[in-house]
């Protein structure tokens, strides 16, 4: 959940479907070209994200995610090309509940409900472990309500140019009525060094909680 990434200046404490009568589109933004996709059924569509200006990391790497969503919630499939090699990934681990997983490579997303201030984080591990996390608005933890203590499994595959992570959010856990949507990830390599990728930066350090980066709009079913 990254906050200014390059100088690791964050809080101590943080905590596949199609879909009928949907539509999505995002709003203009240095990093990104308006999409809508019309019609009555929503088919996975492909959003690239972009390295931070800061950690740019080795030319040629690539990041998109696929988007679909469905009565049952929202898939995302995110599609990294780069040299495995260079790539430092956690080992598998029981899947559940974890903190701290941003601190190495994790993809993560970011919803809120249009018309109010709070929203919610999602982390997605390689490991295989998962987080959920609650704030009032920006920055503000919101621990009112425990997390849930399961989620669909994370189906994470190792190429040899890279890897594919494919994440659900239940509906369950998204707010209601039309969202906006942020999509973001760590990238950590294997000397350490991390780069920090998302659909739009809106600041000098990484900062994934900035509302203006939520800019793919997902109307309601």
């Amino acid at each position: 959940m990254p906050r200014a990434r390059g100088a690791r200046a964050i809080p101590a404490t943080r905590s596949g479907f199609p879909w009928p009568s949907g539509r999505l589109h995002c709003r203009p933004s240095p990093f990104w070209n308006p999409i809508a996709v019309p019609g009555s059924v929503l088919q996975p569509v492909s959003q690239p994200l972009r390295p931070h200006p800061t950690t740019p990391g080795p030319a040629g790497d690539v990041l998109t995610v696929d988007v679909s969503q469905s009565l049952a919630g929202i898939e995302l499939h995110y599609r990294f090309h780069s040299d495995l090699a260079t790539l430092r990934l956690p080992s598998p681990q029981a899947a559940g509940p974890a903190d701290g997983l941003w601190q190495h490579t994790c993809c993560e997303a970011f919803i809120a409900a249009t018309a109010a201030p709070s929203y919610r984080e999602f982390n997605f591990s390689p490991a295989g472990q998962w987080a959920i996390y609650r704030f009032a608005d920006y920055l503000q933890r919101d621990d009112t309500d425990p997390p849930p203590t399961s989620l669909p499994p994370i189906d994470f595959s190792r190429r040899p140019d890279g890897f594919d992570l494919r994440a659900t959010i239940p509906r369950l856990l998204l707010p209601a009525g039309p969202l906006q949507l942020g999509l973001s990830a760590v990238i950590e390599r294997a000397d350490g060094d991390k780069d920090y990728w998302a659909l739009a930066h809106g600041s000098e350090q990484p900062d994934f909680h900035l509302r203006q980066t939520f800019i793919i709009h997902l109307s309601p079913p």
